[in-house]
This record gives structure tokens, C-alpha cells and sequence, in this order.
């Protein structure tokens, strides 16, 4: 066994343990779609009734989606639903796709997450101290909106590394590889309309 194997195989369960971190924050950050159609309908019905509305509760509906968004998205990473060109990536070999993944995130994502985080922590931190208000009345505080950007790109750069470290490790064959047998969503979509359509 060489010394990069070596080196996987100690950093696999720090990996497991991003993972299992992330899954368990995916999972409950994402009940907050719900919650921001309930905020949005509530809304909706007040302000068609009553003749009233606020922006704050408006306000809402966006945090609520960029907390999902970009809290969610490491999750989305993990689950290899990340948006990329499926039909021409299923058409190379496995060598092949499994080099494209380390070098996107590697050279890519990787560096993209630093740069986010470093151009987003001075963007929250003068929010901050200025106690920036939103613009319109009666609207929610802009600051903790703005911690979002910085906090979100900062899970995605663990999640990363840790995609990171599995990836090469399928690819040194220390471990199987956990999206093998994954059917994405489109290609199940589109086996469902054959389907459908051979039925008729």
C-alpha cells in the first residue's frame, strides 16, 4: 500500500463524518420550502382579504429560499444531483468521468467556495456593523441574510473536500463507488415516459 493510500484511508472516516453531517443538515433545512409556501399562501390570502401585507413577511419567503439554496446545495453535492451534461458524462468511460469530477472539484468548485467565502465574510461583516435595514418599510434586518453567503459556501467547501477524498479513493479502489448504480433523476424521467409510451 502506498502513502497516498494510506492517506485516504485515514481521512475516509472524517469524510463519513462530513457526509453524515451534511445529510442531517440537508434533510432538515429542507422542510423550509414548506414553510416558506405556507408564509407565502398566508400572506397571499391576508393581503387579498384584509387589504394589508408586509414586507417583512415577503422578506421571509427569500431568506427561507436562500437558506435552502445555499445550505442545501453541499447535500445536493453529496447526493450527485449537481447539475452537469449527464447524456455526455454517461457516454465516457468510468476512469474518465471519475478524472473529471477530481479535477472539476479540485480546480473548479474547490477554489470557487474559497473565493466566495473570502469576498463573503467583509460582505456580511459590514452589514453587520452597520445593522443594515432593509430598503423597504417595514422589512427584516439584511445582515443575517448576508451571513448566509459566507456560511453556505463554507459547508459546500467541506463537502467538497470530502468528495474530494472519496472520489480518489474510488479511483485507487479503497472503496466502492457510492453513485455506481445511482439513476439521476432525468434518466428516470425519461425511462418513465418510454415506458408510459410503449404501454399506449
Amino acid at each position: 500500500m502506498g502513502a497516498l493510500d494510506a492517506v485516504l484511508k485515514a481521512l475516509l472516516p472524517t469524510s463519513r463524518a462530513i457526509d453524515a453531517m451534511t445529510t442531517w443538515m440537508g434533510k432538515r433545512l429542507a422542510w423550509l420550502i414548506m414553510l416558506a409556501v405556507i408564509v407565502s399562501a398566508t400572506n397571499a390570502i391576508i393581503r387579498k382579504t384584509l387589504d394589508t401585507s408586509s414586507n417583512s413577511w415577503l422578506e421571509l419567503q427569500w431568506v427561507l429560499f436562500s437558506i435552502v439554496f445555499l445550505l442545501c446545495s453541499p447535500w445536493t453535492l453529496l447526493a450527485n444531483e449537481h447539475i452537469r451534461i449527464d447524456i455526455i458524462n454517461q457516454m465516457l468511460p468510468k476512469r474518465v468521468r471519475n478524472s473529471i469530477d477530481v479535477i472539476g472539484h479540485a480546480f473548479f468548485l474547490l477554489p470557487f467556495t474559497v473565493v466566495m467565502i473570502i469576498t463573503g465574510v467583509p460582505f456580511f461583516y459590514r452589514s453587520f456593523l452597520l445593522n443594515e435595514q432593509s430598503g423597504n418599510a417595514g422589512g427584516l434586518p439584511q445582515w443575517p441574510a448576508k451571513s448566509l453567503v459566507m456560511i453556505g459556501f463554507t459547508f459546500l467547501l467541506i463537502q467538497c473536500i470530502s468528495e474530494l477524498i472519496k472520489r480518489i479513493a474510488v479511483m485507487r479502489n479503497l472503496i466502492p463507488d457510492p453513485h455506481e448504480n445511482q439513476v439521476h433523476a432525468l434518466e428516470a424521467e425519461v425511462e418513465h415516459i418510454v415506458e408510459a409510451i410503449e404501454k399506449r
